[in-house]
């Protein structure tokens, strides 16, 4: 009766492990992600010959290149995937860890390609950003700690998470990196509240929150600026916003034709953070939607699998894994069609990026890992305290 209420599958004595996989895992998700990142190999095949002239590599340079990172990806993906919660925690530790130390050192040794944030790390064939890899990290360890605190004489994980998380937002903020520090402290946000917070205590973060923004827009010339260009009621039409938002009210409802968009020409990051405006301009509204209903389905039908979940560690970190993910799409739409300011936030398995394809993939396998169909035990393990 337990089984058919909680939807767990059995547990069978030596079965392999690529069939206990495929049987438990989330085969809906798994496919969207792949559909992701069919879709950004065939708009990286429209945005990316511009660039690559630009630079003067190859025209097919960047999807290549893409095409690899995407592999590494799926492959990390798939593996994440196949570990067990425990597993995924230790190596999450670890991780973030390392991409912690790495996010403390780019100050002194990261470089800001001419953006104006230092948020990488140059290797000279390739470059690395560890807040990239430092997002899932933490939302695994957030997770850890909150959950830990709620057992009995258990140890004070909501104040450890929030030290953390708020170490990682100013360390973010002064690269500057606003985006990633709000999609940090949502994540946070996000396990907060699932782990039962109080309105007072979320009301008072929201108040800390528009506080933080006032100082920034007062203190950041980088921040007021973008605040500014999203505020104005005049775009400028030879800014990057400007250029994104003639692209999608030129493709219409069906796009003016494959290969025949002109936004690519103008847009330096016509491939990483417009690249939804490519998609609109060549393939109309129809895309974006299709594009908008894959990440929906990721998202619904991981949170739809976390409700049956019983142990408060995978609940929280799937949520703030699945949140997580749905929001950054979220942003970078958002800012394509000028809802949101400009925050430089990829789009998750579509835009080009070495450490935003990779760090989405082992993102996602965790996420995947946590949502997989497990035995969930009997009531009375629960009372006992032995969580399945």
């Amino acid at each position: 009766m337990t089984e058919m209420v909680y939807g767990a599958v059995p547990m069978r004595d030596g079965e392999p492990v690529l069939p206990k996989w495929w049987r438990t895992i989330d085969k809906w998700s798994v496919s969207c992600v792949l559909i992701l990142f069919a879709i950004g190999l065939l708009l990286g095949l429209a945005a990316s010959p511009p660039l690559a002239a630009r630079n003067g590599f190859e025209p097919f340079h960047y999807v290549q290149r893409q095409a690899i990172f995407g592999g590494a990806a799926l492959i990390a993906m798939i593996l994440t995937s196949m570990m067990s919660p425990t597993l995924v925690r230790r190596l999450a530790v670890l991780g973030f860890l390392a991409a912690f130390v790495a996010l403390a050192f780019l100050p002194l040794f990261g470089t800001d390609f001419g953006k104006g944030a230092v948020r990488w790390y140059s290797l000279g064939f390739a470059s690395i950003q560890p807040s990239e890899f430092l997002k899932p990290g933490f939302v695994v360890v957030a997770a850890w700690m909150l959950a830990a605190s709620q057992q009995i004489n258990g140890p004070p994980g909501t104040a450890w998470s929030f030290a953390l998380c708020i170490s990682i937002v100013l360390m973010l903020a002064l690269q500057p990196d606003f985006g990633q520090a709000a999609l940090v402290l949502f994540g946070w946000g996000v396990m907060y509240f699932v782990a039962g917070a109080s309105m007072i205590l979320l009301v008072g973060m929201a108040a800390m929150v528009v506080l933080a923004g006032t100082l920034a827009y007062a203190n950041s010339e980088h921040f007021a600026r973008r605040i500014d260009g999203f505020l104005s009621p005049d775009v400028d039409p030879t800014t990057q916003l400007g250029y994104a938002t003639n692209a999608i009210r030129e493709g219409g409802l069906f796009g003016v034709g494959v290969g025949e968009g002109q936004v690519k020409w103008s847009l330096p990051d016509a491939h990483t953070d417009f690249i939804v405006a490519v998609a609109a301009e060549e393939y109309g509204l129809i895309l974006v939607l299709v594009i908008i209903a894959l990440y929906a389905s990721i998202v619904v039908r991981s949170l739809l699998r976390l409700i049956r979940e019983r142990d408060p560690f995978v609940r929280l970190a799937g949520t703030g894994l699945a949140c997580m993910f749905g929001v950054q799409a979220m942003i970078n739409m958002g800012v394509a069609v000028r809802l949101l300011p400009a925050k430089g936030m990829t789009l998750p398995f579509v835009s080009y990026g070495g450490s935003s394809l990779i760090a989405g993939g082992i993102a996602v396998g965790m996420l995947l890992a946590f949502t997989r169909t497990r035995a969930q035990g009997e009531i009375g393990d629960i009372l006992r305290g032995r969580v399945g």
